[in-house]
């Protein structure tokens, strides 16, 4: 069944392959971006180590090639509420998918300035969808699809599986604890850093606007990307996706391939004792998919997944790429407040259940992100590479 869905940041590392492999499946596309993503590259100097064309051009490519045309607005979702209410009541979306948030947590903590511009762009974005399916009267016919993170469960060591959201507990009155309640509460939230501490608030307008105003929503707490192309995006150069490698935006996976491709050193953050939950690009695109075909009822609370596919220690991961490549390991301090080592066990079986056939790490998929990586590797401005964001100062 076709559907009407608007992509919010459908310019980005997710949200363009996202917009692509929907159209592909027959839906009509719209998307909605300030271009803020490549302001940010001249902010910081560095430019995507692919080379991706501007936005009318990888529309008008993918039309040619499709025949599927995708509409574009230039609005900037946290300061242009009134053009964002006409947008979603004039075209009435049956599934807005959500990425128009900053995504970097190093970049959220490089100053104040950008502590603060990430909490006003991503409160701000999110709570202006919010309000404008609700001033539109759309709240059981629009089904809100945001990508969260993995983060806002913190990455402290638990003796159990993280779930999918929530969390059942039993609460003990204060003045008797042999009087208590079973009940079930969003998993308490361990934010790392302000972007992660944006996403648990998320978590709390999700949940006050289910409650309050019957509000359609899937939360889907995704891990770190790796990989860059998918099945769409290799059709033609002109819909090339982006290749982040700096020390802002750049995943840890990404980085290491592309360090060991211009031979510069893996850069391993402390111990590399950090265990992460990670997925591939083309699963990522397949699970946006498959929130959108299987929306939660209406009165149905928030829906949230895992957005998972399997966790990776960072050194595991450094190691085999050195067995790969003969890269050297350069073990250096780490600009995280975080644990030294941690554990991570992940519930994941809510997407798989909806049909999802997880993508993992295999020599075949780390040799398409090396080809790429190999092939682009002039652009790469080495002295971009290293991370070097402070979650605090250093004496």
């Amino acid at each position: 069944m076709q559907k009407r869905i608007l992509v919010l940041g459908g310019d980005g590392f997710c949200g363009w392959p996202t917009t692509l492999h929907l159209s592909a499946q027959g839906h009509e596309l719209h998307i909605v971006d300030n271009f803020v993503r490549r302001r940010q590259d001249e902010e910081l100097r560095v430019q995507s180590l692919t080379p991706i064309r501007s936005l009318s051009e990888r529309i008008e490519a993918w039309r040619e090639l499709s025949g599927q045309k995708i509409g574009l607005s230039t609005l900037d979702i946290a300061r242009d509420y009134a053009e964002l209410k006409t947008l979603i009541g004039e075209w009435r979306p049956d599934a807005i998918v959500h990425f128009a948030e900053q995504r970097s947590a190093p970049y959220s903590m490089k100053s104040s300035w950008h502590k603060r511009f990430t909490v006003d762009n991503n409160l701000n974005a999110t709570h202006n969808v919010l309000c404008a399916i609700v001033e539109n009267g759309l709240e059981e016919h629009t089904h809100l699809v945001h990508l969260g993170t993995m983060g806002v469960y913190g990455y402290k060591t638990s003796s159990f599986k993280l779930p999918e959201g929530y969390q059942r507990v039993r609460l003990l009155s204060p003045e008797n604890n042999e009087e208590s309640e079973d009940t079930e509460i969003l998993y308490p939230p361990d934010p790392g850093s302000v972007y992660h501490m944006t996403k648990t608030q998320d978590q709390l307008f999700f949940y006050y606007y289910n409650k309050n105003d019957g509000l359609r929503i899937t939360d889907l707490h995704q891990g770190i990307v790796w990989g860059t192309e998918t099945a769409e995006t290799l059709r033609d150069e002109r819909l090339i996706n982006r290749f982040d490698y700096d020390g802002d935006f750049g995943t840890v996976l990404n980085r290491f391939i592309l360090q060991a491709a211009v031979g510069h050193p893996l850069t391993v953050h402390g111990t590399g004792g950090q265990t992460r939950a990670f997925i591939h690009i083309r699963d990522t695109v397949q699970c946006i998919r498959l929130a959108i075909d299987h929306p939660p009822a209406a009165g149905e609370r928030v829906r949230v997944f895992n957005q998972t596919t399997e966790t990776h220690r960072v050194r595991d991961l450094a190691h085999l790429i050195h067995e790969l490549t003969g890269a050297e390991l350069q073990f250096v301090d780490n600009p995280r407040n975080e644990h030294v080592e941690n554990e991570l066990q992940v519930e994941n079986q809510g997407l798989q259940h909806l049909g999802l056939q997880p993508i993992t790490l295999s020599a075949g998929l780390l040799a398409e992100v090396s080809e790429v990586a190999g092939k682009y590797q002039h652009r790469c401005l080495r002295e971009k590479i290293p991370a070097r964001s402070l979650w605090r100062a250093r004496p």
